[in-house]
């Protein structure tokens, strides 16, 4: 009940014409910035951090939170449409979503997305007000044999789930480790894979990787069939952009099931919502197998968009009360959030609600109105961003192309960066072309150094004994649904073949007959 009352002042102080118009302000603002290619939410909070210097601590944040929230939609809708998604949270998001959008239904997308990212956000900024203790526990319970068995499990769940072939998927997941093994070996100190380049000392950007991937290898891909396939030389967008009832029941239990998902991840520091929104992506294609659904892989399913939207925001709403409770940032985003604090002179953990209560209580309360009025915003907006499949393709894809390109080299300024690009864009051409996953391959460079440097410390703290990476109960329950897991993927996939051959069989039978 204090934590209501609490929650009430802060509502009486955001819902102020000056604070609504911050809130809007940051929304428009975080949606546009997050929508461009290459630059994403995280991006966003930089490059509007310097424009808070001159508000209040209250509106600065205030602003922050129509920006937080806003750049994670942004990311998405890049994806959907252009097969681009602003920040690898939304990768999950854009195999379906950009699915729809080729089918025609990108506006019915853009609202799934939205839908999914108000009731993820909704639900984890009331359990951040609620039940912030339970998720500080949570948090605690994870050592580095955890974060490592949950690498594990991410590792081979997705590379068994995304793609008809495990040997392609363990495939692309070698792949993704090799990128991510580029760079200088923290303990040793060790060069690997670098060419000899210094560019490569710090790594393959994420960012690179992603647009390369996803855009540049879309682009080639696309080019390579324009001719050969006149009747996708031009999307158009039909069907309503408003979910009907029947989208609802279908979406509505994946939203649920992607917010279970996200809620407990913020507060987890594993890099971000990749790891639940793969996750609860990977579950919904093994339902989907299970019922028979074949969207998934083809024309677009609603619920392959529903689930890792809302578990991104809700990874996102709970990585907020981390930050605020405990001072630690769980994603690129919260870590700037964390900037930001310091900025006006403000540490974040358990003293902050002692000395800023009321201000910490004011920006919980604008996380609220911030996720109504996106939701607003984009349902209504949801028409207009579909219009861009409207472009020619041809300029389209020019368009994708210079954006990814300027969007990769305002990171770093390198040269390097842009022929990596090209290589790893050359990469995503061939995958697309032999029928490679990508999804592997995106999540062992996003989680690989994580695997990497939490399998040193246990070993290091065990002293090379390795039966410390399942002597607890969290690794003993991931390996264990792990194991449940390839299982069930393996009989589903001897399931699938054994319908395949018989189908050839009956074909073959039929043309002789004929």
């Amino acid at each position: 009940m204090e934590s209501l009352s609490l929650l009430m002042e802060g509502f009486s102080q955001a819902l102020t014409p000056m604070n609504l118009l911050w809130v809007l302000i940051g929304a428009v603002l975080g949606t546009a910035v997050g929508v461009l290619p290459g630059l994403g939410s995280a991006m966003a909070v930089a490059l509007l951090l310097p424009i808070t210097f001159s508000l209040d601590p209250t509106a600065a944040f205030i602003m922050f939170a129509g920006v937080y929230f806003g750049g994670l939609f942004g990311d998405s809708t890049s994806g959907i449409l252009l097969n681009t998604p602003g920040n690898s949270s939304a990768i999950a998001s854009t195999f379906e979503g950009h699915r729809m959008a080729l089918d025609g239904r990108a506006a019915k997308a853009l609202a799934t997305a939205a839908m999914g990212a108000f009731i993820g956000g909704l639900i984890a900024t009331t359990v951040v007000v609620f039940f912030a203790p339970v998720l500080v526990k949570m948090a605690t319970a994870f050592g580095p044999a955890e974060y490592f068995a949950l690498a594990v499990f991410a590792f081979l769940a997705i590379s068994s789930v995304v793609s008809d072939s495990v040997v392609k998927g363990l495939m692309s997941l070698g792949l993704g480790l090799v990128l991510a093994l580029v760079g200088v070996d923290g303990p040793s100190g060790t060069a690997r894979y670098t060419l000899g380049l210094p560019q490569l000392f710090d790594g393959m950007s994420i960012v690179v990787i992603t647009v390369g991937l996803l855009a540049l290898g879309e682009v080639l891909h696309i080019a390579s069939r324009i001719h050969r396939d006149e009747t996708a030389v031009r999307v158009e967008s039909k069907g309503r952009p408003r979910l009907e009832l029947k989208d609802i029941r279908r979406a509505m239990p994946a939203w649920l099931r992607g917010t279970a998902f996200g809620v407990p991840f913020g507060v987890i520091p594993a890099g971000g919502s990749e790891v639940p929104t793969f996750m609860a992506y990977g579950l919904e294609k093994r339902l989907a197998a299970r019922n028979g659904d074949t969207d998934f892989g083809t024309t677009g399913s609603i619920r392959g968009v529903a689930a890792p939207e809302a578990a991104a925001n809700a990874t996102a709403g709970t990585a907020m009360g981390a930050l605020l409770a405990l001072g630690l940032p769980t994603s690129a985003t919260a870590a700037i959030m964390l900037a930001a604090f310091q900025q006006y002179g403000m540490q974040p953990g358990p003293l902050l609600f002692e000395r800023s209560g009321p201000m910490v209580w004011t920006l919980l309360a604008s996380l609220f109105i911030g996720l109504v009025v996106l939701l607003i915003l984009n349902m209504q907006f949801a028409v207009l961003w579909a219009k861009l499949l409207l472009i020619p393709r041809h300029y389209l894809y020019a368009g994708i192309t210079v954006l990814s390109v300027l969007g990769v080299y305002a990171i770093s300024s390198s040269i390097v960066d842009l022929w990596i690009l090209l290589v790893i864009g050359l990469l995503g051409f061939l995958m697309r072309r032999y029928k490679f996953p990508l999804a592997p391959v995106l999540i062992a460079v996003i989680l690989g150094p994580l695997a990497e440097t939490e399998l040193r410390r246990a070993l290091t703290v065990s002293e090379g004994d390795l039966s410390i990476l399942i002597d607890s109960p969290v690794t003993m329950v991931l390996y264990g649904l792990l194991a449940i897991t390839l299982v069930i993927t393996g009989i589903q996939h001897l399931r699938h073949s054994k319908a395949a051959r018989n189908q050839a069989m009956k074909f073959d039978s039929n043309k002789i007959g004929v």
